[in-house]
């Protein structure tokens, strides 16, 4: 049964690289771009799928794929329900609260989410709770870093401006999710 788990969690990590890999090819299609955002709904989604460039798409994907084995009671459909809600929360955000941000792509924001999301969830683990608050104290002290001293490293690396909105937002995103599901999970064990 373990194996069956493991497994599903890599078919999940290499179907949603696949994806990823071939938005990729025509990338300009699925960007965020916010004139053309309410009529080709499908960027809400893909805009997060897709990168500036073949690193920037590496470097989101090797930390996509750690999150389940980091994380390991993290289940598929945990992911891919957090895979289809932050997206188009952050891309409304975006659209709404800073209108200024006209092109977007990566998966950034999103993985800042879904690793607060899964770090709240495992607060209720006793035996991981040590770890879940040293992942979210990192997260903590990476967003206030980078909305104080900005994000030079990694876009050299990338060869594009990091926006660092997205990051912030996909968190807060994530910690509204974790909480959610922490919330409705009590009041089932209370309506049981």
């Amino acid at each position: 049964m373990k194996d069956q788990v493991w497994i599903s969690k890599v078919i999940l990590i290499a179907i949603c690289i696949s994806i990823s890999a071939c938005l990729q090819v025509f990338a300009d299609h699925f960007i965020y771009w916010r004139p053309s955002l309410l009529t080709e709904f499908w960027r809400l989604w893909t805009a997060h799928w897709v990168h500036v460039g073949w690193i920037h798409f590496l470097l989101n994907m090797m930390a996509f794929a750690c999150l389940p084995f980091i994380f390991p009671h993290v289940r598929n459909w945990h992911l891919c329900a957090l895979l289809l809600v932050l997206p188009p929360f952050i891309s409304f955000i975006f659209y709404f609260y800073l209108p200024y941000i006209d092109a977007y792509a990566g998966l950034s924001g999103v993985l800042h989410g879904l690793y607060t999301a899964v770090g709240v969830v495992y607060l209720q683990y006793k035996n991981e709770r040590k770890f879940a608050i040293l992942v979210l104290a990192l997260i903590a002290v990476k967003l206030l870093w980078e909305n104080t001293f900005g994000q030079t490293g990694t876009a050299q690396l990338i060869g594009s401006p990091v926006l660092t909105e997205a990051h912030l937002i996909g968190a807060i995103g994530g910690l509204l999710c974790g909480l959610g599901y922490l919330l409705i999970k009590k009041i089932k064990i209370r309506t049981s």
